[in-house]
């Protein structure tokens, strides 16, 4: 059975069951209603550790259902009427959307009440919203800010906040409103933290603002199993032509990245023209319009999907056969979260790379991080650049 709003793909589960994690009969029942019998591995360790109070850092991938693991637990504990107390922050729209898809899903028997408070729309909802006494605020961290200094909503009794794909938060420069608003927090209260990676930035706000957390790893190590790294090595201007022939070589659902929300509308034009079933998403479209061709995107009537890293972070769409970096991230935290919109669950799927030798440096990080030398190949006829070390030295000594 399928939830509306949330997306759905196979998650490997463990032997446990609901049941033994110390749920409530009626949130259970929630869960079986749907199907979900065996929770995730993040869930079966988190749910416990929240329902004790426990502070918590969890690490694991996009797609592990990380998701319900702190919803349950917040639908469980609170109860309605009391004011805003519970707080998640998400880095994107599309996650604090289908946040709050959870929050109304297990928090109905408990009449809690949602407000979910994002950019990129307007914000007289969302002000009715909150005078209808939420009891939970899924927010965007720009957008929290905004209401809270026009005193539309106040954070002093907060007593659960969740950090949702901070590693993610961080890459988008939010630190520093993150900060911000975790001053104005009270001081005793739950905290939880979920990341797909543990940067020393997660670190510093572990020490500076969470009280002695449990860290749960569920990620996996070295290269996710059911993903094949290609690399493609061409000239600067054969990146084009590149990708145009892997798209007419791999015909299944594909998600193309680049760097720059520029370079994405140019990319879109060019495939469109050419007569692809392609989409796009960036952070300069509007929500109505995001979310339209995330949908487009995600029941097919769309191939193909461009997207920059910061609207890709809530791209959660199963089914996804191929990644194309089109422009190598600058991160490898960056590649690791790219890929992992492929090969979701026992699925296979594909990461093609397409680089020029000044991206070699990044290619050997991630190498290193995913503990397999990524194979080289060719496309339809485009010449392939050699790796020359003695290419890249002499060209960085020139630079």
């Amino acid at each position: 059975m399928s939830i509306d709003g949330i997306p759905q793909h196979p998650v490997p589960t463990t032997d446990q069951t609901f049941d033994t994690l110390g749920l409530s009969q009626a949130i259970v029942d929630v869960v079986r209603k749907f199907g979900f019998v065996h929770p995730t591995p993040i869930q079966a360790t988190v749910i416990p550790l929240a329902l004790k109070g426990s502070d918590v850092i969890g690490l694991a991938e996009t797609g592990s259902g990380k998701t319900a693991a702190f919803v349950m637990p917040l639908a469980e504990r609170l109860t309605h009427g009391r004011g805003v107390r519970g707080l998640i922050l998400s880095p994107t729209r599309e996650i604090a959307l289908q946040t709050k898809v959870f929050l109304d899903l297990f928090g109905a028997n408990h009449e809690l009440r949602t407000a979910c408070l994002i950019g990129g729309v307007k914000m007289t909802p969302q002000i009715k919203d909150l005078r209808a006494e939420p009891d939970i605020v899924v927010a965007t961290p720009g957008r929290l800010l905004d209401h809270v200094n026009r005193r539309n909503v106040a954070l002093d009794k907060i007593e659960y906040l969740v950090l949702d794909e901070a590693d993610h938060m961080l890459d988008l420069g939010f630190l520093p409103q993150m900060r911000d608003i975790l001053r104005r927090l009270p001081r005793e209260r739950q905290t939880m933290m979920f990341s797909a990676t543990m940067p020393d930035s997660i670190e510093m706000i572990a020490r500076d603002f969470m009280n002695h957390p449990d860290r749960i790893d569920i990620t996996p190590q070295g290269s996710a199993e059911g993903i094949s790294h290609r690399l493609y090595l061409v000239k600067a201007e054969d990146k084009r032509p590149a990708l145009l022939a892997l798209l007419l070589q791999e015909l299944g659902s594909t998600l193309v990245f680049t760097r720059r929300k520029i370079d994405a509308d140019w990319l879109y034009h060019i495939l469109h023209r050419q007569g692809h079933p392609v989409t796009r998403i960036h952070s300069d479209l509007s929500q109505g319009k995001r979310v339209a061709n995330l949908d487009k995107f995600r029941t097919g009537q769309h191939r193909i999907m461009v997207a920059t890293d910061i609207a890709g972070r809530g791209i959660d769409v199963p089914g996804i056969q191929h990644v194309i970096n089109f422009d190598i991230p600058e991160t490898v935290e960056d590649y690791i979260h790219r890929s992992g919109r492929t090969a979701r669950g026992s699925a296979i799927g594909t990461v093609s790379t397409i680089a020029t030798w000044q991206d070699l440096q990044m290619v050997r990080n991630i190498e290193t991080t995913i503990g397999e030398k990524i194979p080289r190949c060719s496309v339809g006829g485009v010449p392939v650049e050699q790796e020359l070390e003695k290419k890249v030295k002499s060209e960085r000594r020139r630079l």
